[in-house]
């Protein structure tokens, strides 16, 4: 993972689905292979980066399973292509195997739970500008705030596939255990060793789960459990990156933690996105100007997602 590259070689191409998985309350796990040049493009996806997925011909669910704070909206068009960034990605020999993390709060979403194996789903990407790992950084901290596991569980692997000499942590947060994106029984054993979640365990990766209302690891913000464990840790503030992602206010605590303690950190934000590709200029990401009291606006799915903490003016 190097710096940002803006220059990312892009196409439209379709994915054959091969599993739906639902793993809670309200989320899932969509799979789909990609073939061909599409495949070859996506083998180098890099953590961070997104597609844009066409879900306008996707099924309704039955009334019956339509969670009832979606009734009034279920039978909505869906005009505009969703963005989404991938939480594995797995390169075989004549495939790439993309799978995406994604909640139930909308139309868009709704429909995509009807999508099965043997479907056909349309494929813009890749993306905008994923995380990178600067010079001389050999620790990495991953900070989720609910869905915003789906790309840090992607980066975690990538970064213990490729770079063997960094050392990685993670911290997932959300306000209830039920609002945790991740699939298998937390047990306190696994939390005591630190290895709370399956998805990073597998890659050696120390996990710290944080809730809330405490029903599920840590009693307090994820961002409480990052700075007590941050006040404990032998990790040097030089050596350390931390990527974050979840929801907005989150990141703008966690880029004042990360300042005030001279920490590299990097923000994965969101926006609206009609296009995806720079061209309808709809998700603007106000950012500081180097060595001037000036803003300018920055494209969210061209020069971002992911930007440098230090540069993004929040408005939270």
């Amino acid at each position: 993972m190097t710096e940002n590259n803006s220059e990312v070689k892009k196409g439209k191409f379709n994915g054959i689905v091969h599993g739906n998985e639902r793993i809670g309350e309200k989320f899932y796990r969509l799979g789909f292979d990609v073939n061909g040049e599409g495949g070859s493009l996506l083998s180098g996806f890099k953590p961070g980066q997104f597609v844009q997925l066409q879900v306008s011909r996707a099924g309704i669910p039955p009334d019956k399973v339509i969670p009832s704070a979606l009734s009034d909206v279920s039978q909505r068009d869906i005009i505009l292509r969703r963005p989404f960034s991938f939480c594995n990605i797995e390169v075989r020999e004549n495939s790439t195997l993309c799978e995406i993390l994604y909640c139930v709060l909308g139309p868009s979403t709704l429909r995509m739970t009807t999508l099965s194996g043997g479907d056909t789903v349309s494929v813009i990407g890749p993306l905008g500008n994923g995380f990178w790992l600067p010079d001389g950084r050999k620790k990495v901290v991953l900070v989720a705030g609910g869905i915003g596991a789906a790309p840090l569980e992607f980066a975690g692997k990538y970064l213990t596939k490729n770079h063997s000499d960094i050392e990685v942590i993670v911290f997932a947060g959300a306000k209830t255990v039920n609002e945790l994106p991740f699939e298998g029984k937390l047990d306190d054993i696994s939390q005591n060793l630190g290895y709370s979640l399956a998805v990073f365990a597998r890659y050696g990766i120390e996990s710290k789960i944080a809730t809330d209302d405490g029903s599920a690891g840590f009693k307090g913000t994820v961002l409480e459990c990052f700075q007590q464990w941050y006040k404990q840790t032998d990790w040097e503030t030089g050596e350390i990156v931390i990527y974050g992602c979840g929801p907005e206010a989150m990141l703008a605590k966690l880029s004042e933690i990360a300042g005030k303690e001279a920490i590299d950190c990097q923000v994965s934000m969101e926006r609206r996105m009609a296009c995806g590709i720079g061209v309808c200029q709809s998700c603007a990401v106000e950012c500081k100007t180097p060595d001037s009291a000036k803003h300018e606006n920055k494209l969210c799915c061209e020069d971002g997602p992911v930007f440098d903490s230090r540069e993004v003016v929040f408005k939270i």
